[in-house]
């Protein structure tokens, strides 16, 4: 009984662990193996495509990743700007159905025997057949903004699609908790 409830409260604690540790992870990270977060493609030395990949619909904080990470680009490359040539923003959803469940459970029943000066309580092991019909789903969606990009030094285009990348990692990046003095 007691390796019973081992077993389930370690199952408990590794899978609390498993999803807290997929919660924590910050939206804004490069990409692995093709999961989410950014990562970018080089066609020449100054044209990239760069790719934001995340959970949910969020066109406008899709969009502002793949441009943070096109400025971080763009200034690790040492240019000073980057006209966007063209954007693309793909929104993928997903209905999920979860099927019909059937099996074996296994609970304990108590009993308890009482005479004329005393109680006797026994636990006996039960086998139970359970089946189970899920109704409904979940959606899941993902989002992909696509940037293509090409970056100069120097005076900056006049074009609307043209950023200042300092500016950019400015606004968009993190906000880092000033000091009053």
């Amino acid at each position: 009984m007691k390796s019973n409830n081992i077993l389930l409260l370690s199952a408990l604690l590794i899978s609390s662990l498993f999803i807290g540790g997929c919660a924590s992870q910050p939206d804004y990270r490069e990409a692995t193996r093709g999961g989410f977060g950014y990562n970018e493609s080089k066609f020449t030395d100054t044209q990239y495509r760069v790719n934001f990949k995340a959970r949910g619909t969020d066109k406008s904080k899709a969009m502002d990743y793949a441009m943070l990470r096109a400025a971080e680009l763009t200034l690790e490359q040492e240019y000073d700007w980057f006209v966007v040539t063209d954007r693309e923003t793909l929104v993928d959803k997903e209905q999920v159905q979860v099927s019909p469940q059937v099996g074996f459970s296994r609970r304990y029943a108590t009993v308890t025997d009482c005479g004329a000066l005393t109680c006797r309580t026994s636990r006996f092991p039960r086998s139970q057949f359970e089946t189970g019909v899920f109704i409904g789903g979940s959606e899941q969606s993902e989002i992909e903004s696509i940037l293509n990009i090409e970056m100069g030094k120097g005076a900056q285009p006049d074009a609307g699609t043209s950023f200042d990348a300092r500016q950019v990692v400015e606004n968009l990046g993190p906000k880092k908790d000033k000091v009053q003095e």
